[in-house]
């Protein structure tokens, strides 16, 4: 009995020394909950995505909108000329923009996008008088899907990886690259003609969030593929059996936001009506949709001077795709070089949709300069952070010389290789580093 008494004594005390030590731990720590304040209007790869050829943009942008001639990038069956159109890319509206694009075959009032070799080969075209009138190729003619398959892995092999990319639209068919060719519905592709499209697609871009216009047919059975919208908010959700949301409904496909993006262009034209007096239906819209961007048509193109179209158009930016705000931030007081500690982190995303890509989460030391000192990244992925709450946790070691640093979180764009993410927190970003406490690193 004496023998179990000492020994249960010891174990007590062992206990009570560990709990000791963890209160120690814990009231060594650091706990700071940012101030909250309105989210940037330039975060990347969300908001608004003009044209660069439609005359003045008026507001912050980030993305720029991108149609494309399928002759254009392949004038000589097989020579794709990527790099000369890459150049447009770079006009002054779309410099330092992320790109969205779209191939086009028949593009209504202007010149056929159909290669001349294919045309040589003896695809048949048809006239049309609809939207102004146009040639729509034969989709369905062998030559013509082997020429799209073999265009598509042929985009995929240079932008799978590219990231500057942004999303990409699968276009190709139909009015506009738009899947139909309302009201001429006959000269439509066929469903295997389509279903070979979503594929190659798939096959070429197993890293890109791809957008198809329709949730019908074969791409109405991807949990993959993300969708585009180009009537947003008029045909969003209408009540009408043919309206955006009800295609989405039909082929169960209303969860793909969460893993796959939604965009699309506003009524073309009608951006004061739909932040005017339809405001409230806008907001209805994108809460339904999940919608991260919108263009080409957008509110950034609209020349107006009226205060509340300005502040509408700012808080619709901000509910588009993600919007992180930081709650809390734990972390020790002090740390050693190279010594493991565990930081904790607590937000929200104010958004109605997450992030597409697993863009780096990295923590970093500036010293009082504000020089970068030492980089830690996490294998926290944001595309897990969905609307709502989200926790991360860590375990760091920063190896860097003892002193006073601050503590820095960053989200870095792999295309510009540096933080770009902001937070809608009342706090200094120093080179793209949101700065939240400060950490001292003991001898």
């Amino acid at each position: 009995m004496i023998r179990f008494a000492a020994a249960m004594s010891r174990a007590l005390l062992s206990a009570a020394l560990c709990l000791a030590s963890m209160a120690l731990v814990r009231a060594e720590d650091v706990v700071v909950r940012p101030l909250p304040a309105e989210g940037p209007l330039d975060n990347p790869l969300k908001g608004w995505c003009p044209y660069t050829d439609a005359g003045p943009i008026h507001q912050p942008y980030t993305m720029a909108f991108q149609y494309v001639a399928w002759r254009e990038l392949e004038p000589a069956e097989g020579a794709f000329r990527f790099a000369e159109w890459e150049k447009s890319w770079d006009s002054p509206a779309g410099r330092d923009k992320h790109i969205v694009f779209r191939v086009y075959v028949d593009y209504p009032r202007k010149p056929s996008g159909l290669p001349d070799w294919l045309r040589m080969a003896g695809v048949k075209e048809t006239a049309y008088a609809d939207h102004g009138g146009g040639k729509s190729p034969d989709y369905d003619d062998p030559r013509m899907i082997a020429g799209m398959e073999r265009l598509i892995a042929a985009l995929g092999e240079r932008y799978n990886k590219h990231p500057r990319i942004a999303f990409i639209q699968l276009g190709l068919l139909g009015f506009w690259g738009e899947w139909h060719t309302y009201p001429s519905v006959k000269l439509y592709a066929s469903p295997e003609t389509e279903r070979r499209v979503i594929d190659a697609y798939r096959r070429a871009f197993p890293d890109k969030s791809l957008m198809v216009r329709y949730a019908r047919g074969h791409a109405g059975r991807q949990e993959w593929i993300g969708f585009h919208d180009d009537m947003f908010p008029e045909d969003t959700d209408n009540g009408k059996d043919w309206s955006f949301l009800a295609g989405l409904r039909k082929a169960n496909r209303t969860a793909n936001w969460k893993t796959a993006v939604v965009g699309g262009e506003m009524v073309p034209g009608k951006a004061e009506r739909w932040l005017g007096k339809d405001f409230d239906t806008t907001l209805a819209m994108l809460g339904r949709s999940h919608f991260t961007w919108v263009g080409p048509y957008c509110p950034a193109l609209a020349r107006t001077g009226d205060e509340q179209f300005r502040r509408r158009s700012e808080q619709l930016v901000r509910r588009l795709g993600y919007e992180f705000q930081l709650t809390e931030l734990t972390h020790p007081a002090t740390t050693k070089p190279r010594q493991a500690c565990r930081l904790s982190l607590k937000g929200k995303n104010l958004g109605v949709a997450p992030f597409y890509y697993p863009w780096s989460v990295e923590w970093a030391l500036l010293d009082p300069a504000g020089k970068v000192v030492a980089v830690q990244k996490t294998d926290w992925d944001i595309r897990k952070w969905l609307p709502g709450e989200f926790a991360e946790a860590a375990e760091l070691a920063f190896d860097a010389p003892p002193g006073k640093y601050r503590l820095g979180l960053g989200i870095r764009d792999p295309w510009k290789d540096r933080p770009a993410i902001r937070f809608a927190n009342a706090a200094l970003v120093q080179e793209g580093w949101t700065l939240l406490s400060e950490i001292r690193i003991a001898e």
